[in-house]
């Protein structure tokens, strides 16, 4: 036990120290000043020169939108094309089949939005040629799409009074040869040393010790896994994801790939006090997250470190904690960690069954997706917080009888409008997704038995696992509660629809806020300026935030995860 806790805290302390010289740096990479990665200018040249692209012309809200909804539409056909036809593909020596339309819609629309969410199993369900040229392809883009939005953001709240908020198709390009793919070398050597496959061989044929032939599937997983932490993106190379042997073989691949999920998320709190030179608010916001994180890190170990209520009653010793659904080599506590780590982000990987950690746990799991600001995915974790600043400014010059400004712009009507509408969207799309479901699951009950019949457990744990789906759906996460069978044509169109409102809904609002606010004339701080980097303001917030959650998924909480536990 005491060695799993200082596993924890050692992970931790690792993600704290390191995400303050990455913020640093991150910061300077978007500001364009030197740094030690300045050797891929010629690549990025290359790049932009291949594409067309002027990376010094600056853009306005409207023209960075565009250009970002662009190269998801684009990206988005391509992965369609390949996913129906990968059948018929190079690198596919197992002959894994084509993906059907609506399984490939899911498929693509998920890893488009920086989900990941699986309907499928990875090993059997890919081939090599889609794995790298569809999925991987895709954790970097999704995940330097949602960086590349945070820099515009910073880039024009840094600025006094512009038009223009930088340009898309270079912070881009930067993120994901500046950050994304110098971190993912290295984490990826880190891992084949600890014995993730790297090759493009087929099925390995192996003897079990029952002398039965066993057939164990392979591949570039060591390409793809560093990619999929370290963008938040989450999609496992293999069903299981990293619970599985050769995704995760060691303690200590477990403590890197939990590394690599927070770090990034992380470091753009700091970036932003850097990029705009208030690096007091920058550590306010940051205090604010990391707090809510440790919360929800103390009471998921704890859970599963204490193990079942239930086992204990019949005077069962649990040693080793609550082990259903987790797997021995890594332990009880590291679940508990990882649990916490990839529902604060929009990563969605897991070591071990969310469906088996116990109610609390669950709950912790669920409010950590449907509250979706603390740290968050990269670069969208940190907007969404943002729209909350937005609004706990307005609440507060409301408070105080001033007209509210954020940073020497004024908060007026129509940005309250935009920042009430991101935050609204997010509750909205759960509810109303999970309450068709539940009301298709009693009231048609022909059309959900055609589909499999979907839910495994009854009561409120199965109600729980269609909220958990919706809500892992509208934080892009893509981790689930897998009692739920959900590659059916309902989950996989139901939840595509909320996947796109979710993703590009926000990024849109928050896009176009930052460069409202931008336009305005700066106003100067005063002695009756409200300080947005103080402690007070940071309670405000996460008092604005939690009330919302709270508010909104109060009620479905305590008919799932809530029920489950007082009937333990």
């Amino acid at each position: 036990m005491n060695t799993e806790i200082i596993g924890i805290v050692a992970q931790v302390v690792l993600m704290v120290v390191l995400s303050y010289p990455l913020g640093k740096y991150i910061a300077r990479v978007y500001q364009g000043k030197k740094v030690w990665t300045d050797f891929m200018k010629p690549i990025e040249g290359w790049i932009f020169r291949l594409s067309g692209i002027h990376p010094d012309e600056e853009m306005n809200w409207k023209q960075f939108l565009r250009a970002l909804l662009t190269v998801n539409l684009f990206w988005f056909i391509w992965g369609m094309v390949l996913l129906t036809l990968q059948g018929w593909l190079p690198l596919n020596p197992d002959g894994n089949l084509a993906q059907s339309a609506h399984q490939a819609f899911n498929t693509c629309i998920s890893f488009m939005v920086n989900c990941n969410e699986q309907h499928y199993s990875g090993e059997s369900n890919l081939t090599y040629f889609t794995q790298l040229f569809v999925i991987m392809l895709f954790q970097f883009l999704t995940a330097a799409t949602g960086m590349a939005a945070m820099a515009g953001v910073m880039k024009a709240l840094g600025e006094k009074t512009t038009q223009t908020i930088g340009n898309f198709w270079n912070f881009l390009v930067l993120s994901c040869t500046r950050i994304l793919l110098p971190l993912s070398l290295v984490v990826g050597f880190i891992l084949i040393t600890q014995g993730i496959p790297m090759g493009f061989d087929g099925k390995m044929e192996v003897t079990t010790l029952e002398g039965e032939t066993q057939y164990v599937s392979q591949g570039p997983a060591a390409t793809i896994i560093p990619i999929k932490q370290l963008g938040t993106n989450g999609g496992g190379y293999f069903g299981v994801n990293s619970s599985h042997p050769l995704e995760n073989p060691t303690y200590l691949s477990n403590m890197i790939e939990c590394w690599s999920i927070l770090i990034i998320p992380m470091a753009m709190a700091f970036a932003f006090g850097f990029y705009v030179n208030r690096k007091k608010l920058g550590y306010s916001i940051y205090g604010v997250m990391l707090v809510a994180f440790l919360i929800g890190v103390c009471v998921n170990v704890s859970q599963e470190m204490g193990g079942n209520p239930r086992i204990d009653a019949m005077g069962i010793t649990q040693e080793n904690g609550s082990m259903e659904g987790k797997e021995i080599r890594l332990g009880a506590g590291a679940t508990g960690l990882w649990s916490v780590v990839t529902t604060v982000t929009s990563n969605g990987s897991v070591n071990g069954m969310h469906d088996s950690t116990l109610p609390l746990s669950g709950m912790i799991e669920m409010l950590n997706m449907q509250i979706n600001t603390w740290f968050g995915g990269v670069g969208v974790g940190w907007m969404n917080y943002f729209t909350f600043l937005i609004i706990a400014v307005f609440i507060s010059g409301l408070m105080v009888g001033r007209t509210p400004e954020f940073m020497g712009h004024k908060v007026e009507a129509r940005e309250m409008k935009i920042a009430s509408i991101v935050a609204l969207l997010h509750p909205f799309v759960i509810l109303v997704g999970t309450a068709l479901a539940a009301y298709l699951y009693v009231h048609a009950p022909a059309f959900v038995a055609s589909e499999g019949g979907w839910l495994n457990n009854p009561g409120s744990h199965g109600l729980g696992e269609m909220l958990y789906e919706f809500t892992s759906c509208a934080a892009n996460n893509g981790s689930g509660f897998e009692g739920l069978g959900d590659n059916t044509w309902f989950w996989n169109f139901s939840c595509g629809i909320v996947l796109i409102l979710s993703r590009f809904i926000p990024i849109i609002g928050q896009v176009a806020l930052a460069g409202l606010l931008a336009q305005k004339r700066y106003i100067p701080e005063s002695a009756g300026t409200l300080k947005t980097d103080t402690v007070t303001f940071a309670v405000m917030t996460f008092a604005v935030i939690f009330i919302v959650a709270a508010l909104s998924f109060f009620p479905a909480q305590a008919l799932t995860t809530l029920t489950e536990h007082f009937s333990l």
